[in-house]
């Protein structure tokens, strides 16, 4: 017989534990960790335990997540409440890059924003190539990359060497109005798995501020 046989036989036949009694007392397993033999009982209830480990921990991580979206939920509170304090469009800059420095430990933030009107001789103005917008409008969601985009790393200056994790955000309103770029020189700071939904939030939070000024 396979041992799948022998299990789909034990699960039509549920009573052969109980006619099987004294020979099950008899049988001994070899425990999980090694060195010694068990019986089944003992098997079992070790295997219940390792099993209620693993629900711990699990509770564990699924706690310590939302402990992590708490605080990054509290951050981008306190981003939004500046931006809605904000009375113009370099007050509305200065606070996105007080708050991605301070408040969400981002050490290194560009902004890039080409409206058709009239705005301040600030870099946030500065022209940036064909290659960056046509990258800026391409992004339906954030993008993490260990790499600089197009030729974007020429943003951070003289940092742009030491710098191994980026991440860009489009922002976006009916067309896309500039790129909020971020690096680290921790690889792992942005890395392409990552989740996204709090920087696509940002990105919505911040085009919405500006074009309250460069509508």
């Amino acid at each position: 017989m396979t041992p799948e046989a022998v299990v789909q036989y034990l699960r039509q036949h549920p009573e052969f534990f109980e006619e099987q009694v004294d020979f099950l007392s008899t049988v001994s397993l070899p425990h999980p960790h090694g060195g010694r033999t068990v019986s089944i009982s003992e098997r079992q209830i070790l295997s219940l335990r390792e099993k209620g480990k693993q629900l711990e921990d699990k509770l564990r991580e699924l706690i310590e997540f939302g402990e992590q979206n708490d605080a990054i939920g509290e951050k981008l509170h306190r981003l939004t409440l500046a931006l809605v304090a904000a009375r113009d469009v370099e007050s509305v800059i200065q606070a996105l890059h007080f708050h991605l420095r301070e408040d969400f430990a981002v050490p290194h933030t560009m902004i890039r924003l080409w409206p058709q009107w009239d705005h301040p001789p600030t870099a946030e103005f500065a022209e940036v190539s064909a290659a960056a917008h046509d990258f800026a409008a391409s992004l339906t969601n954030p993008y993490c990359t260990p790499k600089a985009m197009v030729d974007t790393a020429d943003w951070f200056g003289e940092n742009a060497p030491h710098l191994r994790s980026f991440a860009y955000v489009g922002l976006k309103n009916a067309e896309t109005i500039g790129l909020l770029a971020m690096a680290s020189e921790d690889a792992q700071r942005f890395y392409p798995e990552m989740g996204t939904l709090y920087l696509k939030r940002l990105g919505e939070l911040a085009a919405a501020a500006l074009l309250r000024y460069l509508a």
